[in-house]
């Protein structure tokens, strides 16, 4: 495969679509001006700068060369800014930004500015709506009326529809409010239309203190966040019933448990918790920023076993590589800077779960594949914290160590170290499967990924084993295009249909026991959707949502695949798509 001349790293043809889209450096007439892997050399180029600090040239000619070797055998992958951004003027590579929103009108515009300023360069915003006063509650200095959290989060969203990050995608953002909020009710039914906020995940954040009166049928009480008196009272199973009802019309509000992030939250004494990025993954204090990388699980699978050396290796050099890019990172605001200098916090997940799965031969919805989930995770995590531990000695614990309950016994240089991003779009430039989701379908479509138009995946393990086994790939695929599922492929055997299941044939229960089972070795957040099948009741989003909490997980979305329901994502192909023919090999 070659671009502008230049031989090109082995990428699919969908990868390429989206690096010339998204990711190579352009000319004004938005030609590209490098191929793939002259893209991979300038990131790890700019990265290993970094090692100047504490080394010669020839400390950064050696870590030049890792890097760069680690993202062109599509090993492990940084999130999409440091990508699009690294080596270019005032650069910004972090991915994930938590901004406050405090209650006065010169503060909520300061946020949305530096809202804006993040999007444009690549970064997704989270915020907490929560200390804004109520919808039409009384502004005594102006003698008018308060528009509310719903009210400025349409402002919000309103510039991010406006902003293409980095010139090349729309901002991300996750809306948080609180359950005990006066405008909870409001909030948890304001994307109900699918009209509003289309640039909002949204989330309800919740207390142990409200499950618990879900559990025993207690009344709530919604309160001012000003002036702390009791607005209303609710039955919070109702309030409850009503987050899953609208969970399950149309896949929002998600649930974000905030006593669980903070009894995980290593810097407590500097404030609680109360926002995420825009996908869950990373709760962050105000301002701070987050690098996340992505180890690619499906390379490290030999002989239909896990190369668990060559696996501690990539962690210790995902670490480094991720420390690396806090030192090169451009920062728009002191305040961003300095307190993510001072805690230094990064997110190494991982991608290619499910791919991983089938080259072992072992189905998602199993026992094996729960406890296999425990112990890569808790291995990548060992393994972080020791890489960490390792920089600390040689560079230096994060400033704000002794305020961490790291201190006194657990040296480190990175306040966090481990987060399940959802990697959508390097998953598709390392062509495997995305984050620890089971397979979303064999064949499916991406919609208005690039300029309106489609990309189509058909599994390529899945067509290897088709062809190594002598199938008849013609019949089956007929099938499998049609709904991207094999479970109407009587021809292959049930074995083979299970451990190919795509992601809601695939119980809500084994959906949770691998988010809980990751979540238990990491310090951030796992990021997971729970698809569910249109035919799922009320009562199972209900089942599902309080189950997340009892196995103490930080969050859960679910989303019902509804027919006639807009999505960015389909299951299923058609073999003429957008005049480009599918050919079978």
């Amino acid at each position: 495969m070659e671009l502008n001349g230049v031989h090109a790293s082995p990428v699919s043809d969908n990868a390429l679509q989206i690096l010339q889209e998204r990711y190579l450096l352009k000319d004004l007439l938005d030609n590209c001006l490098e191929s793939p892997g002259e893209m991979f050399m300038r990131v790890a180029k700019w990265v290993a700068k970094a090692e100047e600090k504490w080394g010669d040239l020839s400390l950064v000619k050696k870590w030049t060369m890792e890097f760069n070797n680690a993202m062109v055998s599509l090993k492990f992958l940084p999130n999409s800014p440091t990508l699009m951004n690294a080596g270019r003027k005032k650069g910004q590579l972090s991915a994930c930004f938590v901004l406050p929103v405090e209650d006065s009108l010169p503060d909520i515009f300061s946020t949305l500015k530096l809202m804006a300023m993040i999007q444009q360069k690549g970064g997704g915003t989270g915020f907490n709506f929560s200390h804004l006063r109520p919808e039409k509650a009384n502004l005594k200095n102006t003698g008018g009326w308060a528009s509310g959290p719903i009210g400025f989060m349409k402002i919000f969203d309103a510039a991010s529809g406006q902003i293409k990050q980095a010139g090349r995608r729309r901002g991300a953002n996750m809306g948080i409010l609180d359950i005990d909020h006066p405008d909870i009710e409001l909030f948890i039914s304001c994307k109900r239309n699918f009209t509003s906020l289309k640039n909002f995940n949204i989330s309800v954040g919740v207390t142990d203190k409200f499950m618990l009166a879900v559990e025993r049928k207690k009344d709530w009480f919604l309160t001012h966040p000003q002036s702390h008196e009791i607005v209303k009272t609710v039955n919070a199973s109702d309030l409850w019933r009503n987050i899953a009802q609208n969970a399950w019309d149309c896949g929002d509000p998600g649930v974000v448990f905030l006593d669980t992030i903070n009894r995980q939250n290593p810097l407590l004494s500097l404030g609680k918790i109360e926002a995420t990025n825009p996908c869950g993954e990373v709760p962050l204090l105000p301002f701070e920023a987050c690098n996340l990388g992505s180890i690619n699980l499906s390379k490290f699978v030999s002989r239909k076993k896990v190369d668990w050396e060559a696996l501690m290796k990539m962690v210790h050099l995902a670490i480094r590589f991720l420390d690396d890019i806090i030192e090169v990172n451009y920062y728009l605001q002191s305040e961003v800077k300095d307190i993510s200098l001072a805690n230094r916090k990064i997110g190494l997940g991982v991608m290619g779960w499910a791919d991983m799965l089938v080259k072992l031969n072992i189905p998602y919805d199993s026992n094996e594949a729960v406890e296999l989930a425990s112990q890569i995770m808790k291995f990548i995590r060992d393994n972080s914290r020791e890489a960490s531990t390792n920089l600390a000695k040689e560079r230096g614990c994060f400033p704000n160590w002794p305020k961490s309950n790291h201190f006194p016994h657990r040296p480190l240089r990175n306040a966090t170290l481990n987060s399940i991003a959802p990697t959508g779009s390097i998953s598709i430039i390392a062509d495997t499967s995305s984050s620890i989701e089971p397979f979303f379908a064999l064949a499916f479509q991406r919609k208005n990924v690039l300029n309106n138009h489609s990309l189509i995946s058909i599994n390529n393990q899945f067509l290897d084993f088709l062809y190594e086994n002598q199938y008849p790939v013609t019949e089956i695929l007929e099938k499998v295009l049609a709904n991207g599922s094999t479970q109407d492929v009587k021809i292959l055997p049930p074995e083979i249909r299970r451990i190919y299941k795509i992601s809601e044939e695939i119980s809500p229960e084994w959906h949770l026991k691998h988010q809980a089972a990751f979540q238990k070795y990491i310090d951030n957040a796992v990021s997971k959707t729970i698809n569910l099948p249109e035919s799922s009741t009320v009562e199972e989003v209900e089942k599902t949502f309080f189950h997340a909490w009892k196995l103490q997980t930080k969050g859960i979305t679910i989303f019902r695949n509804v027919k006639g329901m807009k999505k960015v994502i389909e299951k299923g192909i058609t073999v003429e798509h957008n005049g480009c023919r599918i050919c079978v090999r």
